[in-house]
């Protein structure tokens, strides 16, 4: 899925009942998981991304999530400051963090070509992202039974 879809306003500049805002949170609610492909900006995330994380709260709760960054150093600075950010909204990013290189993985610096040696890294981050998705979801279940029972008292 990608943030540009849901033609995201500003935070700050529209209440809560903005209907993109409302598609945004419906579609987070129903994920499992994520994997954040995020590229380094100024030594951190974008704006827009930092945005689309601020426009949403209990839909990323208790989910996973991974992290592929890209950069001039791989992205690692921008995926640091992501996983804080992930801790405050209590998404539980997984270890495994594949970084490609705009000098070493894009021909031009625009053409994606990923070294060889990328794909046991993504693979081995997915296959966290599921196991730690499916763990999480028992949380939430336990978290919405919980809470609707609170509520039927």
């Amino acid at each position: 899925m990608d943030t540009a879809d849901y033609n995201l306003p500003f935070l700050g500049t529209t209440d809560d009942s903005d209907p993109a805002i409302a598609a945004w949170n419906e579609k987070l609610f129903s994920l499992d998981g994520f994997v954040f492909i995020v590229q380094e900006y100024n030594h951190s995330i974008t704006g827009a991304l930092k945005n689309a994380l601020d426009l949403a709260r209990e839909a990323w709760n208790n989910k996973a999530a991974g992290i592929v960054s890209y950069g001039s150093t791989g992205g690692a600075r921008a995926a640091e400051h992501l996983r804080g950010i992930l801790g405050e909204l209590m998404i539980a990013d997984v270890r495994t963090h594949p970084t490609l290189s705009l000098f070493h993985d894009f021909e031009n610096f625009t053409t994606f070509k990923p070294a060889e040696l990328h794909q046991k890294t993504v693979n081995e981050m997915l296959d966290q992202l599921i196991s730690w998705s499916a763990a999480l979801k028992t949380v939430r279940v336990k978290q919405y039974e919980a809470t609707t029972k609170e509520d039927l008292t």
